[in-house]
């Protein structure tokens, strides 16, 4: 078992090595200099250098790479001065010449719109992004659970064609064309009826403080849970009707048990196993979805976040973000490896 979580370990760090690499590169071959972002277009010449030189910048993208690595390392080498020692909060595990071999926390640099450190943007923006995750994959999860029973229970009527067809509606549908037209309708059109706002915060500030405003979080989860639910309804469907029409569930029938305890008792449980899979893993997959929902519902979060940046250059909160997302991918994939491996030997050998 410790040899199947080192291998997965490994491969999430491979995983996350390869996403800074791509991103790294990506980004440094689109037009824009964060110099001028930074200093402004009338500063000196000397004032820009010293910023391309404080970022290095003015160094080819190999040697920036590196640079990126070692600051991002929980071990590394640094510059033995009290800058470098404020600036990373480092502590000394080897003297080596000028230099120290170092332990710290990971460092993502500073904004280049607001020199704010991108760890603290990070903190401050993903509670929205997280609650946001949550809810999306809760409303899923129900929701696509009782409509998938529901169709499986009626197969080959209206109901279950119905249901069937908005799935496969569900799932075609591009996450950022449905926000649209969910929130012009429901948040604009209907407003009257629904009392939905087509933007909004969940938490908002008046007079009085802080409050929390639950109702805004309605239009952008639903809105992101509507793919997800639509796959939870096929994968119930198809593994109730399998399930159904087991030997042991007609055993239980003949026996007399109210159709009620045959579905909730035996057959759901059973057939829930495929659903629990998909869903095991999908809240680093809703975080990183909720990207362009939060940008069209004005969402405050992690997303719209990163979305102004990519507009903007600031590269370290576009990597910063991209990171986090990529870490809680690897940590979750992780854990359900690990369970997978505790319920079920077979999957630690192969």
């Amino acid at each position: 078992m410790l040899r199947f979580i080192l291998n997965r370990l490994l491969y999430g760090c491979v995983v996350l090595l390869g996403t800074v690499v791509v991103v790294f590169f990506i980004f440094n071959v689109l037009p824009g200099d964060p110099v001028n972002m930074m200093a402004g277009q009338r500063t000196d010449v000397a004032t820009r250098e010293a910023i391309a030189e404080e970022l290095g910048l003015n160094l080819p993208i190999h040697k920036q790479l590196l640079f990126y690595l070692n600051d991002l390392s929980p071990i590394s080498v640094h510059q033995n001065t009290e800058q470098t020692q404020t600036k990373y909060n480092y502590t000394t595990i080897l003297p080596i010449g000028s230099r120290v071999l170092a332990i710290k926390a990971p460092y993502l640099r500073r904004s280049f719109q607001t020199n704010k450190k991108v760890s603290e943007i990070i903190g401050e923006n993903i509670e929205g992004t997280f609650w946001l995750a949550f809810c999306a994959m809760l409303f899923a999860t129900v929701f696509g659970i009782a409509l998938g029973t529901f169709s499986a229970l009626n197969q080959g009527s209206w109901i279950d064609n119905t249901l069937i067809a908005g799935s496969v509606v569900g799932i075609s549908m591009p996450p950022f064309v449905l926000g649209a037209l969910m929130a012009m309708t429901f948040g604009y059109y209907l407003y009257d009826y629904t009392g939905l706002n087509a933007t909004g915060h969940l938490w908002e500030y008046d007079i009085d403080g802080k409050r929390l405003v639950l109702k805004n979080l309605i239009l952008p989860s639903i809105t992101l849970g509507l793919s997800p639910m639509a796959i939870i309804v096929q994968l119930t469907r198809s593994s109730m009707i399998e399930v159904l029409s087991q030997d042991y569930i007609r055993t239980a029938h003949a026996k007399g048990l109210k159709p009620f305890v045959v579905v909730f008792k035996h057959a759901l449980k059973n057939a829930l196993n495929p659903v629990i899979t998909a869903v095991s893993g999908w809240l680093a997959s809703l975080m990183a979805g909720a990207f362009f929902i939060e940008y069209i519902f004005a969402w405050k979060g992690l997303g719209s976040v990163t979305i102004n940046a990519v507009y903007n250059l600031d590269f370290p909160v576009v990597m910063g973000a991209t990171l986090f997302v990529a870490l809680v991918f690897i940590i979750t994939n992780l854990l359900v490896d690990i369970l997978y491996g505790m319920v079920d030997p077979r999957v630690r050998i192969k």
